[in-house]
């Protein structure tokens, strides 16, 4: 039987994951649109990263006398596995239903379906051009895209397992100093931070220097935290989260607004965090609330993209553009936010929740 958690949970932060997930779907409703409501909506992977940071330090760094690397990485991979298995199952259905064809029209065997979706349950990401890209945009995991989050998740529990749980703080103080640099240096490059999700154009190490500094950073805030003297906490970093998410893209000079990107995640999300752990006097309602808003926000993230792959194919998406607009598509675009809280629900309660319990217990 694995070691089970005897510390409590941080609920704001639970909900606040809830609040990232719900931004995200939002951000895909709009993604192949103009005149999104959310331009900066992606930046909740961001925040994802460092929440996962700050709970895996908080959760593991006094445990490790108890605890092997091998009990760690079971641990993780029934918190994790169980959604990337369902979210690749889900991914192929409707790939299969769209009639198994590339956004240029290129029809795709199911045996090389079948391959793909193999491939990412087991986490083994596409390359472009290659046998299991099988929708050809460059996507690293074409059956269900947000799965490219969860390859850097694993690479940054694997890190923490073998090396950055070893470094004392001045260390890891260093490695968020270089990997934030270096974050900086690629969203001012490139004008944004949504880079990672595609092997593309060096898109591995941009993505794992997006993973990496918040990653670290939230595990060093793990070893340093000191509670404020936070109340309605959840109510006040909701809002600061989609004030985030809504604020209009900077224009002139593409570096203006990878500099205010970069701010968000090396300033304002780190903020968000420590003022959501302080906050511990939660009224029955709020806890109630970011309870479930934490328990559905990962099989949300994990299922609600293989439906807006139909969204897309709707919307008329043939790699470069659509035909229809936000006008004509709302009907549709609300029926698969509804389809996608539903089924996020039903594998919760039915699926993750259940398999990750027997699991454990073995």
């Amino acid at each position: 039987m694995l070691l089970q958690d005897s510390r409590p949970h941080y609920l704001v932060l639970d909900g606040l994951r809830g609040v990232a997930a719900l931004i995200v779907i939002v951000y895909h409703v709009f993604e192949l649109l103009s005149g999104t409501p959310v331009p900066h909506g992606y930046l909740a992977v961001d925040f994802f990263f460092i929440l996962s940071g700050f709970v895996i330090g908080y959760a593991y760094d006094g445990r490790w006398g108890k605890m092997t690397v091998v009990s760690f990485f079971k641990r993780r991979l029934i918190r994790l596995h169980p959604m990337v298995v369902m979210g690749a199952l889900i991914g192929a259905l409707t790939f299969l239903l769209q009639g198994s064809v590339k956004w240029d029209g290129t029809h795709v065997s199911t045996s090389l379906v079948m391959l793909s979706m193999l491939c990412a349950m087991f986490m083994i990401p596409a390359f472009p051009g290659g046998a299991t890209e099988v929708r050809g945009n460059g996507e690293m995991f074409p059956l269900n895209g947000p799965s490219w989050s969860l390859f850097f998740e694993y690479i940054g529990n694997i890190l923490y397992a073998l090396l950055l749980r070893r470094l004392p703080k001045w260390a890891l103080a260093l490695v968020c100093a270089v990997s934030g640099a270096l974050l900086v240096g690629i969203s001012v490059r490139d004008g944004f931070l949504g880079v990672g999700w595609s092997f593309v154009d060096g898109g591995f190490w941009e993505g794992l220097i997006r993973m990496l500094f918040p990653y670290s950073l939230g595990m060093l805030m793990a070893r340093v935290f000191v509670p404020l003297k936070a109340r309605k906490s959840f109510l006040l970093c909701s809002l600061m989260l989609v004030l985030v998410a809504v604020l209009p893209s900077i224009g002139g000079a593409a570096w203006r607004n990878g500099l205010f990107e970069a701010f968000c995640v090396i300033v304002v999300f780190p903020c968000l965090v420590w003022l959501g752990a302080s906050d511990n006097a939660l009224g029955e309602g709020t806890a109630k609330v970011c309870s479930f808003l934490g328990d559905l926000s990962y099989p949300l993230y994990m299922v609600h993209y293989p439906l807006f792959y139909l969204y897309y194919n709707y919307l008329g998406f043939d790699g470069n553009g659509v035909s229809k607009s936000f006008r004509e598509a709302w009907p549709v675009a609300l029926l698969v936010v509804a389809a996608s809280l539903i089924l996020a629900f039903a594998c919760m309660d039915f699926y993750d929740k259940p398999l990750r319990k027997r699991l454990s217990a073995k």
